[in-house]
């Protein structure tokens, strides 16, 4: 096996700045040195498949998002990483305002990638995309009833509702996009109306909310889709079920996992090969079998399971605004007692 693991899983800004992790050494030519906080699992099979075919070697060390992001500021000039990925847009906004990316917008890239799940200035890319929508209680439940993320703040919806908490980035990347569609005010009625129609303090985790709805504490919630294509794979008859939201308006809100080739990339060219390889049909029928994701690029058919959900219409919105409203929803959510 090429694909190498540099250290540990978990890294601690702690001791970053103690200098308690071992150093990595920046890789030779002919190697990718890669940072990522998409868990191993889910990386490494595209790694190994990118090195069978190139001959490439990928380095790689895993952890959470924003410590690496401080790992990268503090390593500077002396960084051994070539490649930062991570999870969604408004992570990926966040690095690149840390200045720890480097313009890689190639034709490649262009032609695999649509520009809303690009960078504008081609600091990072998209690589797989993930919904966040609807999911309902089969039993109790008719789809006829449901139609927009704001429909949730109805009346209809008193003490039935159930969502994860304001804390995570999906949630504020959801928040940042009905800020962005239409108008602070009205989020302001929305994110209010989802509060009042709480059955439950907010869950840690999409997964909870599934299982809130299943164990009939509340009738519908919102989640990443690839949470329920998990579900769904373990538990085929489990009583819950997608709907698309927004399709009448603005489509569905979605997001990405995606990567950027570091500022201070050893090996650019090299990183660069990589990067368009994961836009790739190859790559991208990876991804979305992995983990029940959406192939960013658009014109690769979606794992088996996941197809069986339908099509939809997708929110158009460059995800950059995901980062740069970011603040905006964060103060709104805290301003209406969403936790």
């Amino acid at each position: 096996m090429n694909t190498k693991r540099l250290t540990i899983l978990s890294i601690t800004i702690s001791t970053l700045l103690m200098g308690s992790v071992s150093q990595i050494q920046a890789a030779t030519e002919g190697e990718v040195t890669v940072y990522s906080s998409r868990k191993e699992h889910l990386i490494q099979p595209l790694f190994e498949q990118f090195t069978k075919q190139t001959g490439i070697e990928v380095n790689y060390l895993t952890g959470s998002g924003s410590d690496l992001i401080e790992r990268l500021k503090l390593e500077g000039s002396n960084t051994p990483a070539d490649m930062f990925m991570t999870v969604d847009a408004g992570d990926l906004w966040y690095a690149g305002t840390q200045d720890i990316f480097q313009s890689a917008s190639t034709e490649t890239i262009k032609s695999n990638i649509p520009s809303y799940l690009r960078d504008p200035n081609g600091l990072w890319t998209g690589l797989s995309v993930r919904a966040r929508t609807i999911v309902y209680s089969s039993d109790r439940v008719n789809p006829s009833e449901l139609s927009t993320y704001g429909d949730l703040a109805s009346n209809n919806w008193n003490k039935k509702l159930c969502l994860r908490t304001s804390k995570k980035i999906y949630t504020k990347s959801l928040v940042a996009s009905i800020i962005h569609n239409q108008g602070e005010e009205k989020a302001s009625e929305v994110i209010s109306g989802w509060v009042n129609n709480l059955a439950a303090v907010p869950n840690a985790k999409d997964s909870h909310v599934m299982d809130a709805i299943i164990a009939g504490q509340c009738d519908v919630g919102l989640v990443n889709t690839y949470y329920y294509g998990r579900l769904i794979e373990k538990t085929p008859d489990a009583p819950i079920k997608l709907f698309w939201a927004n399709q009448e308006t603005t489509g569905v809100h979605v997001n990405v996992s995606g990567a950027g080739i570091t500022k201070h990339a050893s090996n650019p060219t090299e990183a660069t090969q990589l990067l368009e390889w994961l836009s790739s049909a190859e790559a991208q029928s990876i991804y979305g079998s992995l983990n029940k994701e959406y192939p960013a690029n658009q014109n690769i058919d979606s794992d088996e399971i996941v197809s069986s959900w339908g099509s939809f219409n997708q929110d158009k919105m460059n995800l950059s605004i995901a980062g740069e409203l970011q603040a905006d929803a964060v103060k709104l959510m805290q301003r209406l007692g969403y936790k």
